[in-house]
């Protein structure tokens, strides 16, 4: 470009210099002696005025001005760390030092809209709901990683595809078209299976305007509420579960005692049968209610422990000898076995809870004459506890479910010792807020061993 804009100075300085020695040529011959002489110099002094002047014109004004259209045109195309470069002339280093600020102005903008774009693809993709972004016309323009993770495939199976050839979700269909149609936003929900996984979804279909209010297409928002749904649905089983286990006693208390008030009875034993089964009804029944209470004052945020320092082998002996004479009942032995004091720092009366727990459902599980065999030891920062017994066991498959509430492995032989199908439940909260852990390892028909681990001291509690 330089090299070009050199070339038609030297093309105009040679034009000029031949009009010049044109009029030379025809001025000469009309003029003689000193007269000649004096025509000569002044042509030739003006053809060098010319030519300065010229050549001034080049520098401070065509030569800036190309260079500050070259600069321009760097930045038509994108390249905003072009420069012009300022000269001391009025006009065109004014104009070159607009065209900088321009240039900088641009780049500042440029700058802080890449960092802008990268911060908003940052948020987006980090969402936890899955996005998709539909333009007027249908296409797909934008998907999250979340959406990727929720419907499968890659970004690329979705940029720039028609929606409805991408989506195989009726209702989504129906919701992107009313809010097309109605200019409102509109929610819904799908089931969605992927790797035979079955996820519950909540969608919002919200269209999107420009500044003059005309539709620009529609977002959808996708929020997987599949925890929700679990967590709705334990409730329903334990409003449930827990109409059901208030429903026996209170059925079997009114028979009973309608029975003793309708009829006139003699019988001093039916009586007394009457009523003592009325009274091991309503002594479940406030078992059952106890536990209820146990479970709720554990799971309310507000629950602490009372930690304090526990000597560990006399809980555990204490614990042992409360459930003894129920063991004596049914001929069953149990083995202590704990080589040395130990300590931690927890709740006592929450721990001996646990251990009682797991002592009572050892003893209700396990056949006359059986064993069971409760021994502690220290690893590390833990204390680890065992309970061990030779009952019926649990099925495999069974193991994962015992921990919730009112499940039962032996509904019968459960409700028959007086069960509430609660204390498990209770027993792994207690643990949780002690940091601890309870593992199970049973064969069906030849016994349980539960490992309760403990950490020595407790921290942030």
């Amino acid at each position: 470009m330089k090299k070009t804009r050199a070339n038609l100075f030297f093309v105009y300085s040679l034009i000029v210099t031949l009009l010049f020695l044109i009029l030379l040529t025809l001025i000469l011959p009309l003029t003689s002696g000193g007269d000649r002489v004096i025509a000569t110099l002044i042509l030739v002094g003006g053809l060098a005025v010319v030519v300065v002047l010229f050549y001034q014109i080049y520098l401070n004004y065509i030569k800036p001005v190309h260079q500050i259209t070259g600069t321009l045109q760097e930045l038509i195309r994108g390249n905003y760390k072009a420069r012009a470069f300022e000269s001391y002339h009025y006009g065109t280093g004014r104009l070159a030092q607009s065209v900088n600020q321009l240039a900088r102005n641009l780049q500042y903008l440029n700058r802080q809209e890449k960092m802008h774009g990268r911060q908003l693809h940052t948020v987006i993709d980090h969402m936890e709901s899955g996005l998709m972004l539909i333009d007027e016309q249908g296409y797909v323009h934008l998907v999250n990683r979340k959406f990727i993770e929720q419907f499968g495939k890659t970004e690329e199976a979705y940029h720039n595809k028609i929606y409805y050839h991408v989506m195989d979700q009726q209702k989504v269909y129906q919701a992107v078209q009313e809010a097309f149609l109605y200019e409102q936003t509109v929610k819904g929900s799908i089931t969605q299976s992927k790797d035979g996984q079955v996820s519950h979804l909540e969608f919002v279909g919200a269209p999107f305007f420009n500044e003059s209010r005309e539709l620009r297409g529609v977002v959808l928002v996708f929020h997987d509420i599949t925890d929700l749904k679990k967590v709705e649905q334990m409730r329903k089983d334990f409003v449930a579960n827990v109409s059901h286990e208030l429903k026996t006693p209170i059925t079997s208390i009114k028979g009973f005692a309608e029975t003793l008030l309708d009829d006139e009875l003699t019988n001093i034993e039916l009586q007394r049968k009457f009523l003592t089964i009325i009274y091991k009804e309503s002594d479940r029944l406030q078992a059952l209610i106890h536990d209820l209470l146990e479970l709720s004052k554990l799971e309310k945020e507000e629950f602490r422990l009372k930690i304090a320092k526990v000597n560990m082998t006399e809980l555990l002996s204490d614990s042992v000898e409360i459930v003894r004479s129920q063991a004596e009942q049914k001929a069953i032995e149990i083995k202590f076995e704990v080589a040395n004091e130990l300590f931690l720092t927890g709740d006592a009366p929450r721990l001996k809870q646990v251990f009682l727990n797991l002592l009572y459902n050892a003893i209700n599980y396990t056949s006359e004459g059986g064993t069971i065999l409760l021994r502690a030891k220290q690893t590390d920062q833990w204390l680890e506890v065992q309970v061990s017994d030779t009952g019926i066991g649990i099925p495999k498959a069974l193991i994962d479910r015992i921990f919730e509430r009112f499940y039962r492995v032996d509904k019968a032989r459960s409700r028959n010792t007086g069960g509430t199908g609660l204390g498990l439940a209770i027993v792994k909260h207690i643990l949780e807020a002690h940091d601890g852990l309870i593992q199970v390892e049973s064969e069906l028909d030849a016994g349980s061993t539960f490992t309760v681990s403990i950490p020595l001291t407790l921290n942030n509690h």
